[in-house]
């Protein structure tokens, strides 16, 4: 089984199951009011709580509620007496996963224990069949025909064996948080917590967490999102857009690995991994004095550059695919034609691999032909939204140096992108490999 807690205010029941499980080697924690016993969960995860519904200064079936709020897969077995049976299946009804009357028999209580095990197991095999299911699909999202996307992806296992902090930039949509999930999959870290933290007007109580304190008008502890990731990993998302204060209180968790909670003054230890992202450019912001030095240092143990759909079109073609096979589900689509596929192409998307995934999705809901036809694609990507007119061009009479000019447009383009490489080759229509090269030609550093 593990780890077991007893919350129940006669000392002798708590003592009788302790001893019931002396043999199997169980540690059991016993705790004589409700309070001790929520303090308990909040500090450590157990396998099994035995719970007393009467409670000298909880309702049972109100504490039931705040144990799977804290720990949503803990199995809770309530002891009731006989005359609130249906007290008790009420609170089975909330969750519990079984009830036994006082006064008990040591054996039903160690048989109530051991069906929890096998449920566990249960649950387990059930989760390695279903990751079986999805395994060849998930591992189809990280392929490439791209050589610089497909360097990324199989770089994917050997940072997973990592405990190292790793920053993931690129556009919106180049799926940054896929990424950063399948880190944490890979990793020794995948059956404990994944916690998803938005940088846009994240607050520190929010990261750290309220200590109960009255003056702040706090009438219970709250956990945050660093707390409840112990042991597994906090992705955080657009840390470009955290406030400095904020980044302030992150720049210490990942110096010291530990905080106070808002309100608080007791340091509290954490084992978290951070898998950052952001879509902006931080050493801009740095110059900007939006970002702190420091703190991307810290963050950039292990960084990752995911390219731009527009620079990986050999991609399109799968992805379509895989795009039609998650969402055809009445399977009514029976190919895409080559002149489709041949906009798809050719579309510069901003929006990345999101936006081609909506495009799909959106066909194949509003589409009633078996086949995906230019007509079937949005306007933008036909170009229709464009209103294109031949460049006017003048040639003086000694006429151009071709050269120079290529080198003025680069010159400017990465002016207008604020030096951002892959919005400068957007502005010229070219690729940022192509860019790149054309760069080193002119030795535009």
């Amino acid at each position: 089984m593990g780890k077991l807690l007893v919350i129940d205010d006669e000392e002798y029941i708590g003592w009788v199951i302790k001893k019931a499980f002396e043999a199997t080697e169980d540690e059991v924690i016993l705790c004589i009011d409700g309070k001790s016993g929520l303090l308990e969960i909040q500090k450590q995860s157990f396998d099994l709580v035995f719970l007393d519904l009467r409670l000298p200064d909880i309702d049972g079936m109100d504490l039931l509620l705040e144990l799977k709020k804290i720990q949503p897969s803990l199995s809770v077995i309530i002891i009731t007496a006989h005359g609130s049976i249906d007290t008790a299946i009420e609170c089975m009804k909330r969750g519990a996963f079984d009830y036994i009357t006082k006064p008990f028999d040591i054996d039903e209580l160690l048989l109530q224990a051991k069906k929890v095990t096998e449920m566990g197991k249960l649950k387990e095999e059930l989760k390695y069949l279903r990751s079986e299911i999805i395994k060849e699909v998930e591992e189809s999202k990280f392929l490439s025909k791209n050589e610089v996307a497909n360097s990324i992806f199989k770089s994917i296992n050997q940072v997973a064996k990592t405990t190292a902090t790793v920053l993931i930039a690129g556009e919106s949509g180049t799926g940054k948080e896929l990424m950063a999930r399948r880190i944490h999959q890979l990793s020794s870290r995948e059956n404990n917590p994944f916690v998803v933290c938005r940088g846009d007007g994240v607050s520190d109580n929010e990261l750290f967490g309220l200590e109960k304190n009255s003056f702040l008008g706090e009438v219970q502890r709250k956990l945050g999102k660093f707390e409840l990731a112990d042991k597994g990993t906090i992705f955080l998302d657009e840390i470009g857009e955290m406030s400095l204060m904020v980044q302030a209180k992150l720049l210490r968790v990942l110096q010291e690995k530990e905080f106070q909670r808002v309100g608080g003054n007791s340091n509290i230890k954490v084992d978290v991994r951070i898998i950052a992202t952001t879509s902006k450019n931080l050493m801009e912001a740095i110059q900007e004095g939006k970002f702190r030095e420091d703190l991307f240092y810290r963050l950039n143990v292990i960084p990752i550059e995911l390219p731009p759909l527009r620079e990986r079109k050999e991609d399109i073609s799968d992805l379509v695919y895989y795009f039609i096979k998650k969402y055809d589900i009445g399977n009514k689509i029976e190919d895409i034609t080559s002149e489709a596929m041949k906009l798809l192409k050719n579309y510069h998307w901003p929006g990345n691999i999101r936006e081609l995934e909506n495009v799909i999705e959106r066909i194949i809901i509003l589409s009633d032909d078996k086949l995906i036809k230019a007509g079937s694609l949005p306007v933008e990507i036909l170009g229709q939204k464009k209103n294109v007119k031949e460049p006017i061009i003048y040639f003086p009479e000694e006429g151009i140096n071709l050269e120079s000019v290529e080198k003025e447009l680069i010159l400017k383009a990465l002016k207008l992108s604020g030096q951002n490489q892959s919005k400068a080759a957007q502005l010229l229509g070219i690729t940022r490999s192509a860019l790149i090269y054309r760069m080193q030609k002119h030795h535009i550093s």
